[in-house]
């Protein structure tokens, strides 16, 4: 097998089309910082469903129009429905060639998982059989004692464990893979001993983020500032920047934002589709049911009637002047501040996508001082060794191709 180094959310990013298939709403595990509030055992997708969904969006030139396209396989956790993905997967293929479609060879399916089942027969003869055309994230989130905090079984039992024996085999068929890391409350104790172990199992891109939702308590921000700056010590200390990535470190954030020319939204809701087991098409998977505490599922069209132009036309409006307040348009470190649409219309005082959730906005400003604290440092060692300009620019780039 060719080792397969880019991910789904760097191939071709700018110019692919996303399209989530929520398989199942099963998950083995209880995740406490999950935003997939409405999980169960019965809302299973059929195949029908993806068949007469797939058929819509390939034979709409208008919906299918990008020159590349990533099928993302989504639960609660998408392996447990292995054999209906396999079969989704085979007429996707299938399809594309017969019709000659423009993304034949120009597709990827993509996964993240929980990492649980990834060593059984039928999740490693998929990824055999689509190989060269397949991206898999595993997540685990740091040490036992963070990961086990967080991401339990149904029965309270920590899943670590299980997903650590599966890690070798995943960064051995994905060679410089990253695991995505999620940032509450509770386990900001955690963070530099995390990152830390994760490089030390051989994962080189940790990429690491604060949940959208409103968690934090007073004196978060500060906890979480000090645990960055000791892993920027630790990573700068010991030449660790020159191999491993994270993504709380970039040299792209953290400054003012120019509005005129930075005007998008920072997601992508409303340019990628969401299909859920009814057959419902949604802006985003986090505007469907089961993600959503206290507002109603907006869908956008279905697999009968298809996409309402309508009921999509407000995302496509959506970008930084129409969601954010002066407050943000204005700040000085607004550079890298990122916005969850979704979160957005949940935690919106009113059923609007208009109003952006500033729950993060203390956490943002943290990282950012950690940030220049980490470049500093860095900038400083170099120096002192009497690396050249150059070279320090090719530090810049290494640490920047996971923001």
């Amino acid at each position: 097998m060719d080792n397969i180094k880019d991910s789904a959310k760097g191939w071709r990013e700018e110019e692919s089309k996303n399209v989530t298939f929520i398989v199942t709403k099963d998950c083995q595990l209880i995740c406490k910082y999950c935003y997939l509030v409405g999980k169960n055992t019965h809302e299973r997708m059929p195949f029908e469903t993806a068949k007469q969904s797939i058929d819509y969006l390939l034979d709409t030139p208008e919906f299918s129009s990008e020159p590349a396209v990533v099928f993302e396989f989504i639960g609660g956790e998408p392996f447990l429905e292995i054999d209906l993905i396999d079969k989704i997967c085979d007429y996707i293929k299938t399809q594309l060639f017969v019709k000659n479609h423009h993304w034949f060879n120009a597709y990827r399916f993509s996964f993240s998982t929980n990492g649980i089942n990834y060593h059984t027969k039928k999740v490693q003869d998929f990824i055999k059989k689509n190989y060269s055309h397949i991206s898999i994230g595993i997540t685990i989130d740091g040490t036992q004692k963070k990961h086990d905090l967080n991401r339990i079984y149904k029965n309270g039992k920590g899943s670590y464990d299980d997903v650590l024996k599966n890690i070798p085999l995943w960064l051995e068929q994905f060679p410089g893979a990253g695991t995505k890391v999620t940032i509450s409350s509770a386990d900001i104790p955690y963070v530099c001993e995390s990152v830390l172990h994760l490089y030390s199992l051989g994962i080189e891109e940790v990429n690491i983020n604060c949940v959208y939702e409103n968690v934090w308590k007073e004196g978060d921000d500060i906890l979480f500032e000090n645990q960055l700056m000791k892993l920027a010590d630790e990573i700068i200390d010991n030449n660790l920047y020159k191999k491993y990535s994270c993504s709380f470190f970039s040299t792209k954030i953290g400054k003012p934002v120019n509005v005129l020319l930075e005007n998008h939204n920072f997601c992508g809701a409303g340019k990628m589709l969401s299909i859920d087991a009814a057959g419902n098409f949604y802006p985003c998977t986090r505007f469907a049911q089961y993600s959503l505490r206290d507002k109603k599922a907006i869908i956008i069209g279905d697999m009968h009637k298809g996409i309402d132009k309508n009921k999509l036309r407000p995302f496509l409006t959506l970008d930084r002047f129409t969601q954010c307040p002066r407050e943000c348009l204005e700040c000085e470190v607004a550079g890298g501040c990122g916005w969850c649409s979704g979160e957005n219309y949940d935690a919106a005082v009113s059923a609007t996508i208009f109003q952006r959730s500033m729950a993060n906005c203390l956490m943002h400003k943290a990282r950012v001082r950690a940030n220049n604290y980490y470049w500093n440092k860095l900038y400083r060692k170099l120096e002192i060794e009497g690396i050249s300009e150059n070279e320090i620019a090719s530090q810049c780039i290494h640490h920047n191709k996971i923001c």
